[in-house]
């Protein structure tokens, strides 16, 4: 049976992974971002009726973080649009330990819809489709939180799970958490990129006010500050995000990827290898 399935966020990270595997199973998949026809916009609630007209089922991601001022509202207003038109079911991506994330996941599953949660761990591709690839880049990641043990976990896994509990009922009313096999720290997995790319990246370990301080000056706005600190401070400051899951084996039925699959795999691509300048005589 196919589905007309709406992805808000079907260009990012898991997004656009589930809109293929979507694909590739049939359905007719609607992208739900500020480019796509018709246009939706988190900042523009009159956006949300058109994008979910004639939608059977939603795969929810709020950019850039359920945590922001505003989500809560937005949110609240997107289920009660989709309770309104219908909707079979909604698929939320929401954050590992993060309190806030928690709200809004408190709204979805009162909102009177069939919905299922899946609360991630911090991603793998946040090193290569992110904000810790330029560093990377330049051979020297400073990071706060030296000391966090984190289950970093692959967006691949994760769009097999939404993909599953977005099309079978059976996963409705759960929250599945999802999670790497392995507790990693920063300084771990930079030395696992330097060691794979035969490349020398340096880690240096800064506090958080050391860390704001690097992004005000690199010209980030406040407002991802705030939410680069929050995510540090609060997340992975957290004991509970230090504790790993079985979740994706549960669902998938095998084990989730190791961050050195991801490495081995990400490395073929060569993202990790700065482009090399060929200066004109």
């Amino acid at each position: 049976m196919t589905h007309n399935i709406l992805v808000i966020g079907g260009t990012g990270k898991t997004g656009r992974r589930v809109v293929e595997k979507l694909n590739q199973a049939n359905h007719q998949v609607r992208i739900g971002s500020r480019g796509s026809n018709p246009a939706f916009d988190w900042d523009d609630p009159s956006t949300y009726a058109e994008v979910l007209k004639g939608i059977d089922r939603a795969y929810i991601v709020y950019s850039p973080d359920l945590a922001v001022p505003g989500a809560k509202t937005a949110i609240k207003l997107l289920t009660e649009e989709a309770l309104a038109q219908g909707l079979e079911k909604v698929v939320l991506l929401s954050g590992k330990g993060e309190k806030e994330a928690e709200a809004c996941e408190e709204i979805v599953a009162d909102s009177g819809l069939n919905y299922t949660i899946v609360r991630a761990s911090w991603f793998n591709q946040n090193f290569s489709e992110s904000f810790l690839l330029d560093p990377i880049l330049a051979g020297h990641v400073a990071l706060p939180m030296r000391e966090a043990q984190i289950p970093f976990v692959d967006v691949e896994d994760i769009a097999d799970v939404v993909t599953k509990v977005l099309m079978e009922d059976s996963y409705n009313s759960e929250t599945i958490t999802v999670t790497g096999p392995n507790q990693l720290s920063f300084a771990t997995v930079i030395d696992q990129i330097a060691k794979a790319t035969d490349r020398e990246i340096a880690f240096q370990p800064v506090s958080i006010p050391m860390y704001e301080s690097m992004m005000k000056d690199a010209g980030l706005p406040d407002d991802y500050v705030w939410l680069f600190s929050y995510l540090f401070k609060e997340v992975l400051g957290n004991p509970e995000n230090q504790i790993i899951s079985n979740d994706i084996e549960r669902v998938l039925g095998r084990k989730a990827k190791d961050f050195s699959e991801y490495v081995a795999r990400t490395k073929q691509t060569g993202v990790w290898y700065p482009k090399v300048k060929i200066e004109q005589a």
